[in-house]
């Protein structure tokens, strides 16, 4: 997997393709269904690119929004493996109601079935990675088909500019300030999708408990369940928090997480304060993804777990295939 890491970068030269490109049509909304790592782009071209009208949706069948809305909505259906569950229902509920519709996906029965339906997509190139580490594949492939050539353009420098290399050393430092304690996640919502990335990645890498949350809200609820007194200090004292502190958030949401930092600190609560830092949105975003892939690579070693498998998630799934 260190390999993978090293070579994170190189996804950025991926110049994605939209096969069927003669039946592809965009709409003035977008809405991105996959699971897992398959939505995770959309969850970030949600605050880098306010001006698209998208929706993420991780269930089954499409989202409740009004019928007029889902007819001017371009469906982006998206699963690395091309087998998920949830996104072939997806599919197969767009199909039925004769939606624009575009499949992202390395292959599988969704690349299958777009193949024999005429429908447009993005084939990802099969590198064998897990989903949560093809993040830059899929992006592009999400960019090509909203049209944003801006952020195509935008992107493609970071296959040279992400120092996959130079963060290794602060990634095991992380780990290392980590070892014993349940990660808590913390950033403003205009960084939701980061800090929900790292909790997962600290999961499926990790191979750890993790969690997160967002400022202002927590602040009117979950920090009270850290104020740690002597019947409750058993508890707390599990949890080690990393705060993204981003220079671009809010200036009172800047304020409020350094009074809360404070705040846990005088109650003994083990606090990081993690600057994002970067030349654009794009290279701020993927310098903390990196930051966050290398400290769950060395978080699991530390503990001599294997990183880059999810047999738990694939034990799930032969259980729910089996119980049909």
């Amino acid at each position: 997997m260190r390999k993978s890491i090293l070579e994170f970068p190189r996804q950025f030269e991926f110049e994605p393709v939209i096969a069927n490109a003669d039946k592809f049509r965009r709409s003035p909304h977008v809405i991105v269904c996959g699971m897992g790592g398959s939505h995770l782009a959309g969850d970030f071209l949600n605050p880098i690119e306010p001006e698209i009208n998208l929706r993420v949706w991780s269930d089954y069948g499409l989202p409740p929004v009004p019928e007029d809305e889902l007819q001017d909505s371009l469906i982006i259906v998206s699963s690395y493996s091309g087998n998920t569950e949830e996104t072939l229902d997806a599919y197969r509920a767009a199909r039925e109601r004769g939606l624009s519709l575009a499949a992202v996906a390395v292959g599988g029965k969704l690349l299958e079935l777009a193949k024999k339906d005429g429908v447009p997509y993005v084939q990802l190139p099969d590198t064998g990675i897990q989903p949560r580490m093809a993040l830059g594949f899929s992006l592009r492939a999400m960019l090509a088909l909203i049209g944003d050539q801006d952020g195509l353009q935008g992107t493609r420098g970071l296959a040279q500019d992400l120092p996959a290399e130079v963060l290794e050393s602060e990634g095991r430092d992380l780990a290392k300030w980590l070892k014993n304690y349940v990660p808590v996640v913390y950033a403003s919502d205009s960084n939701r999708s980061l800090a929900y990335y790292w909790k997962i990645t600290l999961n499926e890498t990790g191979k750890i408990p993790a969690f997160y949350n967002v400022l202002p809200e927590l602040n009117h609820n979950e920090m009270n369940g850290f104020d740690v007194k002597s019947g409750s200090r058993p508890l707390a004292q599990n949890f080690a928090f990393i705060f993204l502190s981003d220079t671009d958030d809010h200036p009172l949401v800047q304020k409020r997480m350094a009074i809360l930092k404070s705040m846990y600190q005088d109650r003994k609560l083990p606090v990081r304060t993690i600057p994002l830092v970067g030349q654009t949105k794009y290279h701020k975003l993927f310098t903390s993804v990196l930051l966050a892939i290398w400290t769950a690579f060395c978080v699991a070693e530390q503990y001599g777990l294997e990183p880059e498998q999810v047999p738990m998630v694939e034990e799930f799934k032969r259980l729910v295939t089996t119980d049909r």
